[in-house]
């Protein structure tokens, strides 16, 4: 009786009040402004509705400030998909990898999907404007499927959606349920690196608290903090007094707790975890969807299915590429990488005239620590261009993409999230590479400094290293993404709920809303979802962007951050809760969408893992005094002659580290401050940073054999990362063998019974 009643030829017009009795759900809800009658607004709005009831559609309208559509599909709809993804072989039925039997427990997924779909495809004959046209020209305001307040919609709130959840375990199959197999995969996938993430904390905080533990006992730190009358090159031009190396002991001693002996351990053990960490995901990503009847699952089959539902008459577009379109948009993509680079470049300028302006301060305080101070505000401002270029980089992805003109909402998802990605990176990572790996080595030497525009020096690192630069950087960056960012996050959409709740039912009308809502149950639940904030088309692209720079931070540079893993670990257990509290009792709901992995954001953490080699190695090499400590140790400490015992072998590497200029070769020696150590002796020679001769300051013999060592690290390090990487690949199958096993046993049923027609045939 339901299909009679569904296809009857009755006008979207009239006698609504003869449809309250079905259907008893609605699969979507659209939403309009009350417009002027015959206006060209209200004539295409009729068009696009008459469309709908053409294809069989019941439409109830409910009115308010706003005028609500309700549309429910034709059950045939739903036969024909079925249908069509008909398995021939095993007689069985399958819609989006749900059997037969289990159909009517998921049809609703099934129903918002296929509606979804076709009303997005679905076209005005007159002016072949679909829903997406209407709703940019004002047509429409909005189009949302509505959230269960009951059965499983309460079940969601009652045991996944709530802070004291925080340290259970998620209901993914519920979860799959209501939102679809997209969705669960994304929350299966975090839970599952949260999980893995707190395996790479344990080591991080081990390594810390072996810091903490040596923070007093580093040879180099003591020999700093000695060095009262080791008298530093000035660090600006003009009023920049020397200094003595002594000031910097702080410093110093921090530094170690970042750079000592487990760090090297700790990078390579990172790489190992991030290439285990996927192939673990892999499995768990083989064992969930092969439970779910969606190992084997097409999506472009599955999406030429519902093409067919609309409309068997229109033709599937066709894969399309051209040439020039491609060069124009790579060349597009280079020019605001370069962009990017550039406000990379202003940053650096920036932090060089603050350094200036500290060190120039009448204050002591500010004076001593103006490379450290620099450093941080400039992270802070780094950390505001991200939150901008952010929008920009979307606003740019998003037109690049159009230009491609993509085939499917697929295909343009995919391109969509490599750009997007890419530029995403740059604009997190493009000042932190400049930080670790050129800031100190391409700022000259005293005497012959390299300025920006002809006057201002660059930064120097820190006479114990630059790693504690870096250390900075990051720390400030991930703090503020993860407590900030996810605060806003958060309470932006809770604040515009409360907001709307409290503007569109003023305690003046709550007996007549209460009244009519009892006449008509559904103008209530349709009034709830729309007051809820809109979903946006990448919505679950913004969460899954969000972890992956969260884990190139994680990853890349974690030899200079060994707790990142532990941060992002916190940060993961409130991330589950506040998505779900967002998409269940904040946010309208989603429409859900089928997969059997996370897509192209696998292809994207394989490709971090491999940067996540290269970083660390890098970081190690070049950033960290690893390498400099042990070329010293092995060719110029005490250590190197025998009857040495009972002696740090890093006795006397400051000074080593330590190149010496003449206060006579500054341009404007005569009016440097006064120039008198501690002891009260004029200061004629001055230290600075680097491996040069005294007399024509050309690099020493040790700066280049330093230099090989540092190459020769850097290659034997990641190939062995590398070749381990490769290793724990090959060691850990993709797939579980039962799930393999299972695969074979299907296929074998297959073939058998065709086997067994083959031979029916005959026989007849």
């Amino acid at each position: 009786m339901q299909d009679e009643i569904a296809l009857m030829p009755l006008s979207p017009f009239e006698d609504h009040e003869a449809l309250t009795s079905f259907p008893t759900k609605w699969d979507f809800v659209l939403v309009c402004d009350d417009h002027s009658l015959n206006s060209e607004k209200d004539k295409k709005k009729k068009s696009f509705l008459d469309e709908l009831y053409r294809k069989g559609f019941i439409i109830k309208m409910i009115k308010d400030e706003k005028l609500f559509y309700g549309v429910h599909a034709p059950s045939i709809m739903f036969r024909k998909y079925q249908w069509l993804l008909k398995n021939i072989d095993t007689d069985s039925e399958v819609i989006s990898g749900v059997q037969e039997e289990d159909y009517w427990e998921l049809i609703s997924t099934t129903r918002i999907r296929i509606v979804s779909f076709i009303l997005q495809n679905i076209k005005i004959q007159r002016t072949k404007e679909n829903l997406h046209d209407l709703i940019k020209k004002k047509v429409f305001e909005t189009a949302f499927p509505l959230h269960e307040r009951e059965n499983l919609g309460a079940f969601l709130k009652m045991n996944w959606a709530r802070w004291r959840d925080i340290l259970y375990t998620q209901p993914i199959e519920q979860i799959r349920t209501y939102f679809g197999e997209k969705v669960a995969l994304y929350f299966a996938w975090l839970g599952w690196y949260t999980c893995i993430l707190f395996v790479a904390a344990v080591p991080g905080i081990i390594l810390a608290i072996y810091g903490l533990i040596s923070f007093n006992s580093s040879q180099i730190s003591k020999e700093i903090c000695a060095a009262n009358t080791t008298m530093m090159c000035p660090l600006c031009d003009q009023k920049c007094p020397f200094w003595p190396l002594s000031e910097t002991c702080t410093y110093a001693q921090v530094t170690h707790l970042l750079d000592n002996e487990g760090t090297v351990l700790f990078a390579i053990f990172m790489a190992v975890w991030a290439t285990v960490f996927l192939e673990l995901w892999k499995r768990k990503r083989a064992e969930v969807v092969s439970n779910w009847k969606l190992y084997l699952w097409d999506e472009e089959e599955e999406e030429l299915a519902m093409e067919l539902i609309n409309s068997p008459e229109t033709a599937s577009p066709l894969h399309q590429h051209s040439y020039i379109r491609s060069t124009v948009v790579l060349i597009l993509v280079g020019l605001m990488i370069c962009v990017i680079i550039g406000i990379a470049h202003a940053l650096v300028i920036y932090r060089v005239v603050v350094t200036v302006i500290f060190t120039q301060s009448g204050s002591e305080f500010f004076r001593e620590r103006a490379s450290t101070m620099a450093v941080m505000t400039g992270a802070v401002l780094h950390y505001l261009t991200i939150i901008i270029m952010s929008k920009v980089n979307r606003h740019v992805a998003l037109y690049l993409c159009d230009m491609e003109k993509p085939r499917t909402f697929t295909e343009r998802e995919k391109n969509f999230t490599v750009k997007l990605f890419t530029f995403q990176f740059f604009t997190h990572f493009s000042s932190v590479i400049y930080v670790a790996f050129f800031l100190g080595r391409i700022n000259g030497r005293p005497g012959d400094y390299v300025r920006v525009g002809g006057k201002w020096r660059l930064e120097e690192c820190h006479p114990s290293g630059c790693l504690v630069d870096l250390f900075i950087q990051m720390a400030v960056i991930m703090t503020l993404k993860q407590t900030l960012s996810n605060f806003v996050e958060f309470m932006l959409p809770w604040i515009r709920y409360k907001y709307k709740l409290l503007f569109r039912n003023p305690k003046s009308n709550n007996r007549v809303h209460m009244e009519e809502s009892a006449r008509d149950p559904c103008k209530e639940e349709w009034l709830w979802n729309y007051n809820l904030n809109e979903v946006n088309v990448f919505s679950l692209f913004d969460e899954f962007l969000e972890m992956m720079i969260q884990y190139s931070f994680t990853t890349i540079f974690v030899a200079a951050f060994p707790l990142a893993p532990l941060l992002a670990f916190i940060n993961n257990l409130i991330e589950i809760r506040l998505d779900a509290i967002k998409m269940v009792r904040l946010q309208r709901r989603m429409v859900p969408r089928t997969a059997n992995d996370i897509g192209t954001w696998l292809l994207i953490l394989e490709a971090i893992g491999i940067l996540a080699v290269i970083g660390n190695g890098m970081v190690i090499a070049i950033t960290s005094d690893f390498i400099p400590m042990q070329v010293y140790k092995y060719t110029s400490s005490p250590c190197i002659q025998k009857n040495y015992t009972g002696i740090d072998c890093l006795t006397g590497y400051v000074n080593y580290s330590l190149s010496v200029f003449n206060v006579q070769d500054f341009a404007n020696h005569e009016n440097l401050p006064e120039r008198k150590d501690p002891m009260g002796n004029v200061i004629t020679h001055c230290r600075y940073r680097d491996y040069r001769n005294n007399e024509d300051y050309s690099h020493t013999v040790e700066f280049w054999h330093i230099l090989a060592a540092r190459l020769s690290f850097l290659i034997l390090f990641e190939h062995v990362a590398l070749c381990i990487k490769l290793i724990a690949a090959w060691f850990v199958p993709d797939v579980p063998r039962g799930i393999k096993n299972l695969h074979l046993q299907e296929k074998r049923e297959r073939l058998l019974k065709r086997l067994r027609r083959m031979d029916d045939s005959t026989e007849v």
